[in-house]
């Protein structure tokens, strides 16, 4: 008998919804951003996440459609375990992440002197690394 695959992906989300981030009056997030990591950018308020910047989870859903911008809102998953899209540096198993280029997360930085008042601004905990493609994280 083989070990059963796991599939952790799902287990115990917490979502959570918000207003969307807007550039101009249009929403800085879109439909294809969906399964994308973000960042909370203000009040009750989150966008794509950047380089270097606080995992805040994974984009779940979006009300409405792309072209009702400052009408729709976001589900975001805050906690649980997902799987997000990475780049390098590449996370490593037990370790934190932070906003990476094109909306992945990578491998979190040293804590040093440039972390802000509140600690290091890692997030979550790396279970599963699937190559240089994905990771699944537990958002704690």
């Amino acid at each position: 008998m083989s070990v059963r695959e796991q599939n952790l992906d799902t287990l115990a989300p917490i979502l959570a919804t918000f207003k969307i981030e807007q550039d101009g009056g249009v929403d800085q997030l879109k439909d294809a951003d969906i399964g994308c990591p973000v960042t909370l950018t203000g009040n009750n308020e989150v966008g794509p996440i950047g380089d270097n910047e606080q995992l805040l989870g994974k984009l779940i859903s979006l009300t409405l459609s792309d072209h009702d911008d400052g009408e729709r809102l976001a589900t975001v998953q805050i906690g649980g375990i997902c799987r997000l899209p990475i780049s390098a540096t590449c996370p490593v198993v037990g370790n934190r992440v932070v906003g990476g280029a094109n909306a992945t997360v990578r491998q979190a930085p040293v804590l040093t002197a440039y972390d802000p008042a509140g600690g290091n601004i890692a997030r979550g905990t790396v279970l599963e690394v699937n190559g240089t493609t994905d990771c699944v994280i537990l958002l704690n």
